[in-house]
């Protein structure tokens, strides 16, 4: 009896351990380099996992968030990528440095000229984006991920504030609080977006695709290897000690 309790236990946490490691933690994000702050600039990479064994990634589409237009959007170059940058009429032009823009970047599209992201790998896309909002906490980048076999995921649902995450959550980047200056601009400022970029393309350099298993699924698997042990710490120690009480 005493046994089964404790293969129970073993059970339960080798089960978490497998949720915790399954690739529904694998989906289509963004993080800036360095920080993105209201009112500045910002380099954001858009990370693609591929989720299919049969099948490579072999076209990203990330739409711009129409209710918050950025006046500036310059994606790296990417290498064995072609880039198209789409734009499209303001409903209300905005100002930018004393002009008034009428048009903004809608939506950056990556499609592959090989192979693309293989099964048991990820890419990174930079992109250089500002003047960020000052006006909210958040952007929600709604992406769209094409495989080799023609299957279409759409990373679109919004996530909600004290909700479970949807199935298919769509990439939203969090805004930092503007420097006291009012001129923060993250990792890099316009100008040097624009030579990163001018530099990027003259090189042609890129973020190789990588193995897929990012540092926070092992982190996720380390800290429930932990429980295991502690639980089974505390099973070992309640047995002990019926079994001197029984003496």
């Amino acid at each position: 009896m005493k046994a089964s309790r404790i293969t129970a236990v073993g059970a339960v946490a080798a089960s978490a351990v497998v949720v915790l490691s399954s690739p529904c933690f694998a989906h289509v994000s963004v993080q800036p380099e360095g920080t993105a702050a209201k009112g500045g600039y910002a380099v954001v990479d858009f990370k693609v996992p591929n989720e299919r064994d049969n099948a490579s990634t072999t076209k990203l589409e990330i739409n711009f968030p129409a209710d918050h237009p950025l006046s500036s959007v310059m994606p790296e170059p990417v290498q064995g990528w072609d880039i198209k940058v789409t734009k499209s009429e303001l409903d209300k032009p905005i100002d930018s440095h004393g002009e008034q823009i009428t048009e903004a970047v809608s939506k950056v599209t990556w499609t592959a000229k090989g192979d693309g992201i293989k099964a048991g790998f990820f890419q990174k896309f930079p992109v250089s984006v500002g003047a960020l909002p000052e006006d909210t906490d958040e952007l929600v980048f709604k992406a769209i991920q094409t495989y080799s076999n023609d299957e279409v995921v759409r990373w679109i649902e919004v996530p909600q504030e004290g909700q479970e995450e949807p199935e298919n959550p769509a990439p939203v980047l969090a805004l930092s609080e503007a420097e006291e200056d009012g001129h923060s601009h993250g990792s890099s400022t316009a100008e040097e977006s624009t030579d990163d970029a001018s530099a990027a393309a003259a090189n042609t350099a890129s973020d190789t695709a990588e193995p897929a298993d990012s540092t926070d699924t092992t982190a996720r698997v380390l800290a429930v290897v932990g429980i295991v042990v502690g639980a089974a710490g505390v099973a070992y120690g309640v047995l002990a000690g019926r079994r001197r009480s029984n003496a």
